[in-house]
């Protein structure tokens, strides 16, 4: 959950450090199969923390190191082995959408507001809305968005492909752990697999993707989750996996 409500859950870096420390200690805890993010109070993400980022800007050097920290937060929650569920309320905006941008599922209720807003104050986007946005929904209002710096609605981002649902407000909390648990309940190793397949191939060409899935398939074959699956398909019962 991001706690800072008084600030519209703004990401200051000690907020990126203890994301990207969440995830590495999730990524080996075997009795967590999935994470969700959401946020405090009525919004889920303002985006960056301006005030306690502004250290950061007074040099080049010391702007990249704030940007590189970001992107780190941001890739380790995107190569994180179990799936992601981003459930958004109220104002998404700037590092906000960078965030959800990294997550698996994105679940939204009908007044949450979806942005970018960078260069609508003057700003490129430094956490990786010009290169994720532009793959995960309708390129060119995909670069509208990043160009206006004006507001998505939910259900625009819905219509647009960049989220996967949109719930009234008050079932936001259901459909989200309603999401969770359908996806708890699949096997970690091939949810760990088909995750990674999707995020490394689509940055691959076709025929090397499609080398990768089956390499991939090939080595899942000998886990015990496949043959759980196998042996659950044939004894006509709920398959029981153990994530090995």
């Amino acid at each position: 959950t991001l706690n800072r409500p008084d600030q519209l859950n703004a990401l200051s870096p000690d907020v990126y450090r203890e994301l990207y420390q969440v995830c590495e200690e999730i990524d080996f805890d075997d009795n967590i199969r999935v994470l969700l993010f959401k946020g405090n109070g009525k919004a889920f993400c303002a985006g960056a923390d301006l005030k306690a980022m502004q250290p950061s800007l007074q040099k080049a050097s010391s702007a990249v190191k704030y940007l590189e920290m970001c992107h780190r937060t941001y890739n380790r929650i995107e190569d994180l082995t179990k799936p992601t569920i981003a459930m958004v309320h109220g104002m998404c905006l700037a590092g906000g959408i960078e965030l959800i941008e990294s997550c698996d599922i994105i679940i939204a209720c009908e007044t949450a507001r979806i942005g970018d807003q960078h260069a609508a104050r003057g700003l490129v986007p430094g956490g990786g809305s010009t290169q994720r946005l532009i793959r995960q929904m309708n390129f060119r209002k995909a670069k509208e968005i990043l160009l206006t710096g004006e507001w998505m609605s939910a259900k625009e981002a819905y219509e647009w492909g960049f989220i996967n649902k949109v719930v009234p407000d008050d079932q936001l909390e259901q459909a989200a752990m309603e999401m969770a648990q359908k996806l708890a309940r699949q096997s970690p190793m091939c949810s760990k697999t088909i995750k990674w397949l999707c995020n490394k191939g689509i940055q691959a060409d076709l025929s090397t993707a499609l080398r990768m899935e089956i390499g991939s398939t090939a080595q899942h074959v000998f886990t015990d989750d496949f043959r759980e699956g196998i042996a659950s398909f044939m004894e006509r019962r709920k398959p029981d996996f153990k994530g090995s």
